[in-house]
């Protein structure tokens, strides 16, 4: 039986918006009946049923989630067989279980390298955001925060509310058309008032990285304490913390080929005996995260974080993100976000004139790629960032984010090339036809 589906239902099963679902059927890309003022579509005309098995993906979505080493899923497979202890227990069981703890605590601090003490494991940089900044002692007189125009949402919505409650000041920095931040518009914004300052280390939709050294200076000026998203740069370029002086990072695991749902949050020993738990009950990870510990997932952070920055991936994640934007840009009328910045290797940021990045993924099924982060997934809004870049509403909906995985190969690159412009091109046709 094949049932028919209203537009609502067809959105849900495409995870995008209703909007695209209606301008799919009325540029007629997706066959529909009209019954009364509604719209029928068949469950068999989905595009993701007519979509490729999952290994006939090119996956280029790094950036939402990568794919775990072969490696990881051992260790955490052996673990959740092996490790069946609460970390927390003082017998053999829960000892063995704390020992792959630690020895994974061990691990992400030799890849950050900072004390593994300063380490708090958390469930992903979401979590650890949030500590940090909802956890961190502001004082009177002293609880500005200062974040960028393009920080992620667990960064820009938390500080949003803090200042709904009365507890922080907010300043926000904008960005400039490359996607950078205003280092000039930050300076000003700095004085004795500042007790945070929280600059994403990579910008997720561009790529864009920032300028972490010199914003740890001029903070560090006026007594700010400096925290950053790391998450995007973990794994993916060479990060040292004790060269950057930052005083409190976020990071997860899924973002360096590790699980999901498993990250960190570092902070220097002095802040960390001072920010408060966002909850109670077991007094884990030094009061800071009580609950019982993911050992596997835990265990699969840290032999990521071993086989995390390796500069043969760094190379061949740049080689294919080049080779891809070349093939992309072939075509006119294609533009590279932050083309002229500094960027993640695996990352870029394509606008597509005349072809909305939703429609040309809903009909490009082969190639996994993002109209913008995970986190803001079924949003029809525009990206933040490209908006605070300066640009519209139109060129954000038309823009694709592309990122590479370490396991990316040339043949998936040309695959995925093909199949991009190939939709784009007919995307442009039918509308100009509509027109």
């Amino acid at each position: 039986m094949d049932p028919l589906l209203t537009s609502n239902e067809a959105a849900l099963a495409l995870r995008v918006s209703q909007k695209t679902v209606l301008r799919l059927i009325r540029s007629g890309r997706l066959p529909a009946e009209k019954v009364g003022r509604s719209w029928r579509i068949r469950a068999s005309d989905l595009p993701c049923n007519r979509s490729p098995g999952i290994s006939d993906v090119v996956y280029l979505d790094d950036n939402a989630s990568n794919p775990m080493h072969p490696a990881v899923a051992d260790a955490m497979t052996a673990a959740m067989q092996n490790l069946s202890g609460n970390a927390s227990s003082s017998h053999t069981a829960g000892v063995l279980a704390r020992t792959a703890v630690e020895d994974a605590r061990g691990q992400l601090a030799e890849l950050l390298d900072v004390a593994p003490s300063e380490l708090v494991f958390t469930s992903g940089a979401t979590e650890s955001n949030n500590l940090f900044l909802r956890g961190f002692p502001y004082a009177t007189g002293k609880n500005r925060v200062v974040i960028s125009a393009g920080e992620h949402a667990s960064i820009s919505e938390v500080t949003h509310e803090l200042q709904a409650e009365g507890i922080i000041d907010l300043s926000v920095v904008p960005l400039l058309s490359s996607g950078q931040l205003d280092l000039e518009a930050f300076a000003a914004l700095l004085d004795d008032k500042v007790a945070v300052v929280s600059i994403v280390g990579a910008n997720s939709e561009t790529g864009v990285i920032s300028p972490l050294a010199e914003v740890v200076d001029l903070a560090h000026g006026v007594g700010a304490v400096v925290h950053s998203d790391v998450t995007q740069l973990a794994g993916r370029t060479d990060l040292n913390l004790a060269d950057l002086r930052l005083d409190a990072v976020s990071l997860s695991a899924h973002k360096m080929n590790g699980p999901q749902g498993v990250g960190a949050l570092f902070a220097r020993r002095s802040l960390l005996r001072r920010l408060r738990s966002l909850n109670v009950g077991g007094g884990h990870e030094n009061g800071l995260r009580s609950g019982t510990y993911n050992t596997a997932g835990i265990v699969g952070m840290g032999l990521a974080a071993t086989l995390a920055a390796n500069p043969a991936d760094i190379e061949h994640n740049q080689r294919m993100r080049d080779l891809l934007q070349r093939q992309l840009t072939t075509i006119p009328d294609v533009v590279v976000h932050g083309a002229h910045s500094q960027r993640l290797p695996n990352t870029t940021n394509l606008y597509f004139a005349g072809a909305p990045g939703d429609i040309v993924l809903a009909r490009t099924p082969e190639v996994a790629a993002s109209i913008g982060s995970a986190c803001h997934a079924g949003a029809i809004d525009p990206s933040p960032t490209l908006l605070a870049m300066g640009l519209d509403r139109d060129v954000s909906s038309s823009s694709i984010r592309f990122s590479t995985t370490r396991f990316t190969t040339a043949t998936e690159i040309e695959k995925a090339s093909q199949a991009v412009l190939k939709t784009v091109l007919e995307v442009r046709a039918q509308s100009q036809e509509v027109a």
